[in-house]
């Protein structure tokens, strides 16, 4: 297979006698610039946006020269397969209501509220402004273009760690049951 493409390459290409106006050509370019070339034959042209929507009609279907046997009842396809504002996003489902259950079902679940958060004390805030607030206080100096004194690095830093630390030796442990938690389950 290489030997033969090896031959290809070397030969020149087969002329038939005619030279190629390279200049003509590129002029008939560029007097065709921004004409639209015709349609090949048998092509439909699209629909203008403000019919997308309508439904095709019998002229629309029939193509000129077709005998009658020959002319598919549809158009067999489009560029657009959904007009716009139609289509499976645009589908809503409908309400269910009261009477769409049997008398087997048990209605629509309703979750409980849920139970109000507990109430934090002041060394659980302080810690929380330290972790979230270091870290900012820190962010807004560097956007601000203050100068990084060791008191901000200390009060940024020092607060987010202080505080992520405090909340972690604070955190509840599930060391309460002491039993053994080999025994298996309790009935």
């Amino acid at each position: 297979m290489a030997e033969h493409d090896s031959d290809r390459e070397d030969r020149e290409p087969d002329e038939t006698g005619v030279p190629f106006d390279e200049a003509a050509a590129w002029a008939a370019i560029v007097a065709g610039y921004g004409d639209e070339p015709p349609d090949p034959p048998g092509a439909k042209p699209y629909k203008p946006v403000e019919d997308l929507a309508l439904p095709a009609t019998d002229e629309d279907a029939a193509e000129p020269g077709a005998p009658e046997e020959q002319r598919p009842a549809q158009p067999l396809g489009s560029s657009v397969s959904f007009a716009p504002g139609v289509g499976p996003r645009d589908y809503t489902a409908p309400e269910p209501s009261e009477d769409d259950f049997d008398d087997d079902d048990e209605g629509h679940f309703v979750p409980p509220e849920p139970p109000p958060l507990p109430a934090a004390d002041t060394t659980a805030r302080f810690a929380w402004l330290g972790v979230v607030g270091g870290p900012i206080l820190l962010l807004v100096a560097v956007l601000l273009g203050w100068d990084m004194t060791w008191w901000l690095a200390t009060a940024g830093i020092g607060g987010f760690l202080g505080g992520f630390v405090t909340l972690v030796t604070r955190m509840k442990t599930d060391d309460d049951e002491d039993g053994d938690p080999g025994r298996g389950a309790v009935v």
